[in-house]
């Protein structure tokens, strides 16, 4: 068997990382010309961490992410609602890894290009179209530096690229465009001292909503700490951000009226954006969950299969399963058609069903909670919510996530073992 993968992402590359230990033949293709470090901060949750874990990552994970320890969610004026201990904290017996996605991006890139040759991932083709037959799919593949049309045939072809991803797009041609759900999003990544513990995660207020968490090992070591932040306000139209776009400039004057009022003892966020050397800006998108994710000898994966609004720190962490099982139920089916099908019956449903919860704002519906119950604030969050509406909140989502720690500490693993 061999497998095509359009999309050199972070479930393309598990996906081609997965697939290689288990015997299958992979190469990779994506329409950058360049794979470079670009976005900002990433959470990988534990059980994505295990995946990557068991994909022998574990050095370059210590060396680069921070081990998140805490999620701490604040009302406006910086009063505590809750806090969840996150990771080994929590009681997984993986952690938390708060991270740079262009880093992360690049391990498995080199990961990718050690284990299966300098020529395993080629850049600056694009895919375009495909015809499948009963033994094989054809794949139309545009050169973009040169224009050429490029025709290659694989076994499986596998579309991870993107929320506006071309094989989606072929197997779903009535679908339309993302969907804005009014909300837009301003994020960036700034070295500063470091607030806390050094290792928390802190999200502030409702709308707009304010994050920000450390992702660099290295600074840390220095004593400094480099932070993800990022800033969702609901508008009343959409800006020039093109939907689906995560590489669009923004301003500093058009997100600063936004948290002008969140300067707390512990974060002064003003002036973290402020000290911003680069701003991205885009609306907050996703898809509507689909029917089937595709036929025969072609799926797809991550944000082509299920792309999510960022709530719960879900979408890489799920990309990065979606690999590990794709690779799982190649290995153990009677014949490619067969392992897709197996496939898509392990993740759909469930990743249909965490579209939906993060549509409905997924664990940071506490915020909203507390805004609408206590606008000016609060003295005592006993008065606003119950400890048992706190918890249930986050309980329920981490098992629609599928990442409760008792079940995820237990769960097999999805590596392959090979005859």
């Amino acid at each position: 068997m061999d497998v095509l993968i359009g999309g050199a992402g972070l479930g393309g590359l598990s996906a081609a990382l997965s697939l290689h230990a288990a015997g299958i033949e992979v190469r990779v293709v994506d329409a950058a010309r360049e794979l470079r470090m670009l976005g900002v901060g990433i959470n990988i949750l534990p059980h994505a961490t295990r995946e990557l874990v068991e994909l022998g990552l574990a050095d370059e994970l210590v060396a680069t992410g921070i081990p998140t320890t805490e999620l701490i969610y604040h009302d406006r004026f910086g009063s505590r609602i809750c806090g969840e201990p996150r990771g080994l904290a929590a009681g997984y017996r993986w952690p938390q890894y708060s991270i740079h996605r262009g880093e992360l991006q690049l391990m498995l890139l080199h990961a990718v290009r050690r284990r299966l040759g300098a020529d395993a991932v080629r850049t600056g083709l694009a895919v375009e179209a495909f015809e499948c037959s009963d033994a094989r799919v054809s794949v139309e593949l545009r050169d973009r530096r040169t224009g050429r049309l490029v025709v290659e045939s694989a076994d499986v072809l596998v579309g991870a690229d993107g929320i506006n991803s071309a094989v989606r797009g072929q197997l779903h041609p009535d679908e339309g465009p993302a969907i804005w759900n009014g909300i837009h999003l301003w994020r960036g990544v700034t070295e500063t001292e470091p607030f806390l513990d050094g290792r928390t995660m802190i999200l502030s207020g409702a709308d707009p909503v304010v994050v920000a968490y450390p992702v660099s090992r290295s600074a840390e070591q220095r004593g400094r700490s480099v932070v993800n932040w990022g800033v969702g306000a609901r508008l009343g139209r959409p800006t020039h951000a093109p939907l689906g776009d995560w590489h669009y400039l923004g301003g500093l004057n058009d997100v600063l009226p936004h948290v002008a009022d969140r300067c707390f003892d512990w974060l002064d966020v003003p002036a973290l954006v402020r000290a911003t050397p680069t701003i991205w800006e885009y609306p907050m998108v996703d898809r509507n969950p689909l029917p089937h994710w595709g036929t025969g000898r072609v799926s797809l994966l991550g944000d082509a299969a299920h792309p999510m609004y960022p709530f719960g720190s879900n979408g890489g962490t799920q990309a990065i399963i979606d690999g590990r099982v794709l690779a799982w139920e190649l290995a153990h089916a009677d014949d490619p058609v067969a392992g897709l099908a197996a496939y898509q019956d392990a993740r759909r449903e469930r990743m249909n069903a965490l579209v939906l919860a993060n549509r409905r704002g997924g664990p940071e519906r506490v915020l909203h909670l507390v805004e609408q119950r206590a606008p000016n604030g609060f003295t005592r969050i006993e008065d606003v919510m119950t400890n048992d509406e706190l918890d249930s909140i986050a309980l329920r989502y981490r098992r629609t996530a599928g990442f409760d720690a008792d079940t995820l500490n237990t769960a097999p693993s999805w590596n392959v073992v090979k005859d």
